[in-house]
């Protein structure tokens, strides 16, 4: 690429040099720039990067940089958005329980998250094991 064409502005960065010089030739001493004119700003950096759209429009790097990250934010808190919640948590469920088969033995079982089937495999298992 060639300092020629480094130096020629895509046709929408020209379009907005030309509003800002205008604004510049009409404005009077100390005014701000429009907030128009900043949205056209943010817009083209967005489009052609900061540092490229600050260089042709005249304006501060990091003003169009902090703007570009305002209006992000601004965008994002503004605009309704698509919440995706997880499901519930389940309480798990538990379950102490006791055997004792009658003949001396005895088993102590503690069960988080089980199943009523679960209990009564385990139940007969113990008790039929004589």
């Amino acid at each position: 690429m060639g300092a020629s064409e480094r130096r020629e502005l895509p046709p929408d960065l020209a379009r907005g040099r030309s509003r800002f010089q205008a604004w510049r030739g009409e404005r009077k001493l100390g005014d701000r720039i429009p907030r128009r004119l900043w949205a056209l700003a943010v817009q083209l950096a967005r489009l052609h990067g900061v540092s490229r759209t600050a260089t042709a429009l005249g304006v501060d790097y990091y003003s169009l940089q902090r703007r570009i990250g305002t209006t992000a934010a601004q965008a994002q808190a503004s605009s309704p958005a698509f919440l995706e919640l997880p499901p519930p948590i389940l309480v798990g469920k538990e379950c102490r329980l006791e055997l004792d088969n009658g003949a001396g033995a005895t088993m102590r079982v503690q069960l988080v998250g089980y199943d009523a089937a679960d209990i009564e495999a385990l139940s007969r298992s113990f008790w039929n094991a004589l």
